[in-house]
């Protein structure tokens, strides 16, 4: 597509009529709470799915490369923000010993066929929280920030061609979409510096739509316990860094990739990027979303879909930008559901990490509330503090717990025993063997137990290449070159404990 034809599909998205939206969204908002009291998002069993993004590389320079777009549409990957994105979704499947093996061959079979592939096209697939080495002959900043204006429209030059995105940075949501961070700062007029990031996106979809604040509540309070074990973006792009490198090393967040998010898309005065609040019912869950900014508002056309009666509800999800958040949808009445969007943790260093992180949360989904476990009352303000300690000091984060025996606790052995205890139990109601559950938890039990996570790996093989006399930029670039090297022997079969 033509920048001039880009340009004018995004004025065509701005010239909506913003008050013929909301009032199509207040219309549909009281069919989908007609639907949910009549029982059609109920179903016979919890079903889980996947959405999984990668980033590219060149296959022998590791620098990032951009993904042709061809390419993408051959491997049946779908596009994300960044034109050196891709993202995989994977078919919903019951949550059983089969559903959960599904999932995990539909990921392997899927990812081995694109890496053929993008091998033959010289490139590489990365499973990574975040990049950072730019593309060559270019520095990560001018990558991230470059622009051109066309017809009196921003378009960012290193941006996909989704409208959505682009028309973000063409009305009033932000005057600039700049990153801030710790000892790093990027000026930018698009979204484009949360390209930096890659995420996996576990969904857990409840049986009785009437129990999603229940399940809600819980995910909340499991939400920093399980971004502590998956942390992994302690660095940025090094000439992002406004700070020395015994600083960035000493002060640097664990997991950039939460602060990423929230810095570029957050207005100052409504934070849309954020931990949640809870959910006291159904109906509540679906007015907090209607309720939320659409940053662009799109009028949507029928596609035969049962969802097209809430389509621009639907059209609201993709700007609601919360860690954990409530997603209502289904392509027929059959199959319409209500579910969980599990959105804190980052891309790992293998598929069965990945897995590992699905079938963790959702074990926890069935077995904390069937079993009234107390951390249910534990307070939301703990839950918060826990996920953004999480977020800067990963596993060595104090984090607040509540035991199955109502005692509060700061003991991180504690908190992790139980938690993976419980989600062992929850994978064993829904029918898989204590073999099975114990296979799918293990990678978290091993990173529990070693005190080990991804972020504190890539940190340990920074340290120790710049004290061994390596520049910064050169350490940081050499550590990215062994997490990739040992990805190519792991991805698809192994796993992170392999690399210790």
């Amino acid at each position: 597509m033509s920048g001039s034809e880009l340009a004018a599909r995004v004025r065509a998205a701005l010239d909506v009529d913003a008050e013929e939206f909301a009032s199509r969204v207040d219309r549909e908002v009281e069919t989908l709470k007609a639907e949910l009291a009549d029982g059609t998002f109920d179903n016979p069993q919890a079903i889980v799915g996947f959405e999984y993004e990668f980033y590219a590389v060149d296959d022998e320079t590791y620098a990032l490369a951009r993904v042709p777009r061809r390419l993408l549409e051959y491997i049946g990957f779908e596009k994300e923000l960044g034109l050196h994105n891709a993202e995989m979704s994977t078919s919903p499947q019951p949550l059983s010993a089969y559903g959960l093996r599904a999932q995990e061959a539909e990921v392997q079979a899927r990812l081995d066929a694109a890496e053929q592939v993008a091998t033959a096209e010289g490139l590489y697939l990365v499973s990574d929280a975040m990049w950072t080495q730019p593309p060559i002959g270019e520095t990560a900043t001018s990558y991230l920030a470059d622009s051109v204006e066309e017809d009196g429209v921003r378009l960012a030059t290193n941006m996909s061609d989704a409208v959505r995105y682009h028309a973000m940075a063409n009305t009033g949501f932000r005057s600039e979409m700049s990153l801030d961070a710790p000892h790093v700062e990027l000026d930018a007029e698009t979204v484009m510096p949360e390209s930096l990031i890659t995420s996996i996106q576990p969904h857990y979809q409840v049986a009785q739509a009437m129990d999603l604040p229940e399940r809600f509540r819980y995910a909340l309070r499991v939400a920093g316990p399980l971004l502590a074990l998956g942390v992994n973006s302690p660095f940025f792009p090094p000439d992002c860094y406004t700070a020395e490198p015994e600083v960035v090393l000493d002060e640097g967040y664990a997991e950039n990739r939460i602060v990423v998010f929230e810095s570029v898309l957050n207005p100052d005065d409504d934070a849309k990027v954020t931990f949640p609040d809870d959910i006291d019912s159904v109906e509540e869950a679906v007015d907090r979303v209607a309720a939320d900014e659409t940053v662009v508002p799109m009028l949507q056309e029928e596609t035969g879909r049962f969802d097209d009666r809430f389509a621009h509800f639907r059209h609201k999800h993709g700007s609601f930008w919360r860690w954990v958040r409530p997603v209502f949808g289904g392509p027929s009445r059959t199959a319409a559901n209500a579910r969980i969007e599990f959105r804190p943790i980052a891309a790992q260093p293998t598929v069965r990490d990945s897995i590992a992180f699905l079938a963790v949360f959702a074990g926890l989904m069935e077995s904390l509330p069937r079993l009234e476990h107390p951390v249910y009352d534990m307070d939301w303000q703990h839950a918060r503090d826990n996920f953004y300690a999480a977020m800067r000091d990963g596993l060595d984060a104090d984090l607040h717990w509540v035991t199955a025996d109502g005692e509060e606790t700061t003991e991180a052995d504690v908190c992790y025993s139980e938690l993976l205890e419980y989600a062992r139990d929850g994978l064993e109601v829904r029918g898989l063997s204590t073999e099975e559950a114990t296979r799918y938890i293990q990678p978290l039990r091993e990173r529990a137990d070693r005190g080990v996570t991804p972020a504190s790996w890539k940190r340990a093989q920074v340290r120790q290449r710049f004290d061994a006399g390596e520049p910064f930029a050169e350490a940081i670039w050499g550590m990215q070159k062994a997490y990739i090297d040992r990805q190519r022997e792991t991805l698809i079969e192994g796993s992170f404990v392999d690399w210790l």
